[in-house]
């Protein structure tokens, strides 16, 4: 009873163990079986009549016009309109195909097609294995998805993952845009593509660039930092990092932004910016500054806001909150501007100053205006409580007018006449205009409108015009509380004499931090050496895989070069090149 049992179970084990065997070998089905020892030896040739030759094996099934079946090696080639099936998975097509059982190693090439449930891929040459459930082609290959054809030479696909891995020439094609990259990680669930190396999102209005990105091609987003930039015809935005939307055309960039319009030949700055396609408009903060060129000369505006709208031929810039002007001859300060570059006009509103030469003025609102030809200061004039103050010449004091409304012209960008209207007021320190330059008195007048004539920066002649009432004073006769105007409110401490003084008293801005995109992840090789040996442990007679190089295409950006000073070094090197041609050199912005 005993020994029976034993036989029973040795056999029982064996028949476990002959059935385990006989399902790791690839079964087949065929119409007509040949054999030829002289062509093929050791193998079968299996052949179409009426059904596609079909074979399987663990998963995978595989139907073709004709077969040559290696049973021994568990190894078969394909030929003529293969077709591969891997569950419901992937579907691949081409002319010829094999396919190793004991590697789970599939080889295709001539017109290869491969089909998942969210995209396809055609190319030339696909290497498939099934143990690490990846594809691999290094020829050229197009995968297109319900929105998307993505092209490149090399391309990787990731099966648990759903990603591709795209490498040297990728680019991606939908409606809206065009993306170019050195290389792309590539998601098909969701439409993902993170892109690395110098990269392009271009649409119909606009053009991104950056070196490392991402995007989502389903919903027309994107994030771009490492030299960053976005083109709107005539605009370019750079920034540390800049986030797009090709549906609404809106771009917001941060830290380090710098705006080029050539069409006005102007430069913003800031570390926070908005940029609105549609409304043509820009909106910058934090530390916000706008150059704009003029006769050879730049005029530099600084608020805690700036806001530049309008097409180029009507293109208007307003600053709000702590507004600060600088020019090589003129200064000011008021809450908010509104600068109109077509018209010319400049008007500074809540509590304006102006700084030109000695002169100081004020008023309620300041309206300045350009020659557009010429782009020369042609006038200026100050609405209301418009008051005028020019330090003497030695110091003693203040020479003082006060009107209503006063009027500046100039002339190569120096003002030679003032005009003050209604209920004017004057207070001078009338000198000598020789030698010691002896103070002979101090002069108040009261008349209804007054004309000033400057000759190299100094009030020269004064013409007083109907109602006047004055008195010389003897400086020893006239109380030091009798010297001012009523208004009178000498602010030269706070003059900008520079372009560093248009930030002076603020403390730099905390930057936002930036999130990085990280560099792709270090995979091994396709063709690493542990495939390569299991490719090469288990060889079959007349593999085509095997005359191929076992070896993966080389990349077209390392992650280590990607990094790396030199390359980094030589794209700045681009970029500034590029950045010269947007601009004049005479456009320096220092802060």
């Amino acid at each position: 009873m005993k020994n029976k049992f034993l036989y029973i179970l040795f056999a029982f084990i064996f028949s476990v163990a002959s059935f385990a065997q006989e399902g790791k070998q690839i079964k087949v089905q065929s119409d007509r079986t040949i054999k030829d020892q002289n062509r093929f030896p050791g193998a079968t040739i299996l052949a179409k009549v009426d059904k596609q030759v079909y074979m399987q094996h663990e998963g995978i099934e595989i139907w073709c016009d004709q077969a040559i079946h290696y049973g021994e090696d568990k190894f078969v080639k394909a030929l003529g309109n293969v077709k591969m099936k891997q569950g419901d998975t992937i579907i691949m097509t081409s002319k010829y195909a094999e396919y190793n059982g004991n590697t789970k190693f599939a080889y295709a090439s001539d017109d290869v097609f491969m089909e998942t449930p969210s995209n396809t891929l055609r190319t030339d040459t696909l290497f498939f294995d099934r143990l690490r459930q990846q594809a691999y082609y290094r020829s050229g290959g197009t995968v297109r998805d319900s929105s998307n054809t993505l092209t490149s030479q090399i391309g990787r696909y990731f099966m648990d993952r759903k990603q591709y891995s795209f490498n040297t020439t990728v680019k991606i094609v939908n409606p809206e845009n065009t993306v170019d990259s050195d290389r792309l990680d590539y998601y098909t669930e969701n439409g993902h593509a993170y892109l690395y190396g110098p990269s392009t999102v271009k649409g119909k209005e606009s053009t991104l660039y950056c070196e490392r990105g991402f995007y989502d091609t389903k919903v027309k987003t994107g994030y771009a930092i490492k030299n960053a930039k976005i083109d709107y015809d005539k605009r370019t935005v750079f920034g540390d990092s800049i986030f797009y939307n090709s549906a609404s055309q809106f771009a917001s960039a941060t830290n380090n932004i710098r705006v080029l319009d050539t069409a006005n030949n102007s430069v913003i700055t800031g570390h926070y910016a908005e940029v609105f396609k549609e409304k043509d408009s820009v909106f910058i903060t934090k530390r916000a500054l706008a150059a704009t060129l003029q006769e050879k000369d730049s005029i530099f505006i600084h608020s805690d806001t700036l806001m530049v709208t309008g097409k180029p031929e009507r293109r208007i810039m307003n600053g709000f909150y702590d507004v600060r002007i600088y020019k090589s001859n003129m200064s000011g300060k008021s809450d908010s501007i509104n600068v109109d570059q077509t018209t010319g006009y400049t008007k500074m509103i809540g509590r304006p100053i102006i700084w030109s030469q000695r002169n100081q003025m004020t008023g309620d609102t300041i309206k300045i205006i350009s020659n557009t030809k010429t782009e020369k200061l042609d006038s200026l004039i100050v609405y209301q409580n418009a008051f005028l103050v020019q330090e003497d010449t030695l110091k003693a004091g203040f020479n003082q007018v006060k009107g209503q409304i006063l009027y500046g012209l100039f002339k190569e960008n120096e003002l030679y006449q003032v005009d003050i209207d209604k209920n004017t007021e004057t207070i001078f320190y009338q000198r000598e205009s020789e030698g010691e330059l002896k103070l002979i008195g101090i002069n108040k007048v009261l008349s209804s409108s007054i004309r000033l004539l400057l000759n190299n920066r100094e009030i020269e002649d004064v013409y007083y015009y109907q109602n006047i009432d004055g008195t010389l004073y003897r400086e020893i006769d006239l109380p030091e509380n009798a010297r001012e105007l009523s208004g009178f409110n000498w602010r030269g401490d706070e003059r900008i004499n520079s372009k560093a003084d248009l930030f002076r008293g603020e403390s730099p801005p905390e930057l936002t931090k930036i999130t990085g995109i990280p560099l792709p992840k270090d995979e091994a090789d396709f063709f690493d050496e542990e495939t390569v040996k299991r490719l090469e442990d288990n060889k079959s007679e007349g593999s085509r895989l095997l005359e191929q190089e076992l070896k993966d295409a080389e990349l077209k950006e390392t992650n280590e070069q990607l990094d790396s000073i030199p390359f980094k070094k030589k794209v700045k090197e681009d970029l500034n090149t590029e950045k010269k041609k947007n601009q004049k050199d005479s456009i320096n912005i220092e802060h």
